[in-house]
């Protein structure tokens, strides 16, 4: 990798303070931390750079010099909205606050501006191995989706204006050390040795690994063949329920306790109770194909499923043990 600048906003977050701690191992990278407000708990040797709200039109002088700006800030899917108009409080954040930070990056001489977007904006579910492809009509069916899906086109439109390069990456879920939601409410149940009514399914869910994510945004800082492309990531291999629920059990040393009841039975009394979201997400299927990803970049996921799923479990063992 050439010597560069790298500024990442959300530096804190999941995924961003991932990407903090992998440039700063990286040779030639300068990092840069995008914070909303002061923080004392950077690591050493990253540079701050207060971005406050997204839509802040005074950052032209700082992102002069920068060379690439990762852009992993957003409002997050969130379960249970409560705003009254769900949709205006995303283009907030991901549409209006995204496009004003590139529009200064642009402006500043930016090289190029990487997004990282979400599958939802390809849509909810699909077909059993038939899955979602990188350059397939987008199908949003959320206010979140959708406004990940306004910013990329936003984000198109500008690199076409100002000829900054443009890199849109969609991950399915995410795990790793440190994962919340429900991925973390699945191994606490595993943990105390709940039973779970998930041993007969056979649906097929993309999932990637921290790792691996974060590798693929690295890897899209500097290579060629990246500029102005969209790219699914996934592990590259996809589980069922059933099957994750296994691993992840052997994982922390719990062996699953799986009742075989049958999905089509859960996901009707899921839809009379009105959870036909959480339904979609344990019983439907959801596949990528990360096909271009492979062949564009020559990009393989370092690290397996079982590998990311210790990792995440080791994690998860050391807070409980605190």
């Amino acid at each position: 990798m050439n010597q560069c600048r790298v500024l990442v906003s959300g530096a804190t977050g999941f995924v961003g303070a991932a990407v903090v701690d992998e440039l700063l191992a990286t040779p030639d990278v300068q990092v840069w931390a995008g914070v909303r407000q002061s923080v004392n708990n950077l690591p050493d040797g990253v540079i701050p750079l207060h971005l406050g709200d997204l839509s802040n039109p005074t950052l032209l002088e700082s992102l002069a010099d920068i060379s690439v700006f990762v852009h992993c800030a957003a409002r997050v899917h969130i379960m249970h909205d409560k705003s009254a108009d769900p949709l205006s409080e995303f283009r907030k954040v991901n549409v209006d606050g995204t496009l004003n930070l590139a529009r200064q990056a642009a402006a500043a001489g930016v090289r190029r501006f990487i997004f990282i977007s979400s599958i939802k904006v390809n849509g909810e579910g699909t077909p059993v191995d038939v899955p979602y492809l990188a350059d397939a009509q987008p199908a949003p069916a959320d206010p979140y989706g959708i406004s990940k899906m306004e910013a990329e086109q936003g984000l198109r439109n500008l690199a076409a204006e100002t000829g900054m390069e443009v890199v849109i990456i969609r991950p399915t879920l995410v795990y790793g050390p440190g994962v919340k939601a429900n991925f973390l409410n699945m191994m606490r149940c595993l943990h105390k040795g709940v039973p779970l009514p998930f041993g007969a399914f056979h649906n097929r869910r993309s999932l990637v690994a921290l790792d691996n994510l974060v590798d693929l945004i690295v890897t899209c800082i500097d290579h060629p063949a990246a500029a102005n492309q969209t790219f699914l990531v996934s592990d590259g291999e996809d589980l069922s329920t059933t099957e994750l629920l296994r691993r992840m059990g052997a994982a922390l040393g719990k062996p699953a306790r799986l009742l075989p009841v049958p999905s089509w039975l859960l996901e009707t009394g899921a839809t009379l109770l009105g959870k036909q979201a959480l339904s979609q997400r344990l019983c439907g299927s959801l596949q990528v194909d990360i096909g271009k990803t492979r062949e564009l970049l020559n990009w393989t996921p370092p690290v397996s499923v079982d590998e990311a799923l210790r990792k995440t479990a080791k994690h998860f063992l050391e807070q409980q043990s605190k």
